[in-house]
C-alpha cells in the first residue's frame, strides 16, 4: 500500500524538484510542527538560538504518532500557511515503522504539497525516509540539521555586511579621489586660471575670420555689379 501510494503522488509530481520551494535565505521566523515535549524541539531551538540569538520560533503543538497524529500535522500545516513564518519544520524522533507512519500518509502529503511556505522535513532517524520526506522542499538528516538549514550564523552575515560596507566605503573614497584630481586639473587649466590667455587667440582668429568673410563678400559684389 504505502508503494503504491508513493507511484499515485509521483505521478501527480509531489516529488518532481521543479515543484519544491527555496528555502529563504534569512527568514523572519520559523515555524514548526512538532511535538510540545520532548528532545526534538528542544533540539531545534538550541540550534536555532545558537545560529541566529533572537529568532521567532513559532510552535504548533502536534501529536506526532497515534491516531491524532495526521489531524494534527494537516492542522499544523495549515495553520503554519497563515502564520507569519517563511520556512516550517516538521519534525519528530526516531521510532518503529508504525511510529512513523502518520508521515506516510496522502493526507500529511496534500498538506506539504499545498502549504505555501518552504517545508523542512526531519521525521525519525537518517535511514528512514517517509513520504513527508519525498514531498518536503528538503529533507534533513536530523531535527538539528533541519535547524541549520532554516537559518543562517548570524554573525557570518554581520561580517558579511561590515566587508561589504568597507568595500563601499573604500570604491566611495577611490571615486572622491579621482573627483578631487578632476577638479584641481580643471582649477589649474589656463581656461580658469588665465581665461584672457585662452580667449585672445580666440578673438583673432575670429576677428581674421570675419575680415576675410568681408572681403569675400564685397568681392562677390563687384563681380555681380561688374555683370549687371
Amino acid at each position: 500500500a504505502l508503494e503504491a501510494l508513493k507511484k499515485a503522488l509521483q505521478a501527480k509530481g509531489y516529488f518532481s524538484s521543479e515543484n519544491k520551494r527555496t528555502i529563504p535565505h534569512l527568514p523572519q521566523a520559523v515555524g514548526v510542527v512538532s511535538s510540545p515535549t520532548g528532545a526534538v524541539i528542544r533540539d531545534i531551538q538550541k540550534v536555532v538560538w545558537r545560529r541566529y540569538p533572537g529568532m521567532p520560533i513559532l510552535l504548533y503543538p502536534a501529536s506526532v504518532q497515534g491516531k491524532e497524529a495526521v489531524d494534527t500535522i494537516t492542522a499544523g500545516l495549515l495553520a503554519m500557511a497563515k502564520a507569519p513564518v517563511d520556512v516550517v519544520i516538521i519534525a519528530r524522533g526516531g521510532g518503529s515503522a508504525e511510529d512513523l507512519s502518520a508521515f506516510n500518509t496522502e493526507a500529511v502529503a496534500d498538506a506539504i504539497y499545498a502549504c505555501p511556505k518552504p517545508v523542512i522535513s526531519a521525521v525519525g532517524h537518517e535511514t528512514d525516509v517517509t513520504i513527508a520526506d519525498l514531498v518536503a522542499d528538503m529533507r534533513a538528516a536530523t531535527p538539528s540539521m533541519a535547524a541549520e538549514l532554516a537559518v543562517p550564523v548570524k554573525a557570518d552575515l554581520l561580517s558579511s555586511i561590515e566587508d561589504l560596507e568597507q568595500r563601499l566605503r573604500l570604491g566611495l573614497h577611490r571615486k572622491l579621489d579621482l573627483s578631487e584630481q578632476r577638479l584641481q586639473r580643471a582649477m589649474n587649466s589656463i581656461a580658469l586660471d588665465q581665461p584672457m590667455r585662452w580667449i585672445d587667440p580666440r578673438r583673432e582668429r575670429l576677428q581674421r575670420s570675419e575680415e576675410r568673410l568681408i572681403m569675400f563678400t564685397e568681392q562677390i559684389i563687384k563681380e555681380k555689379q561688374q555683370i549687371l
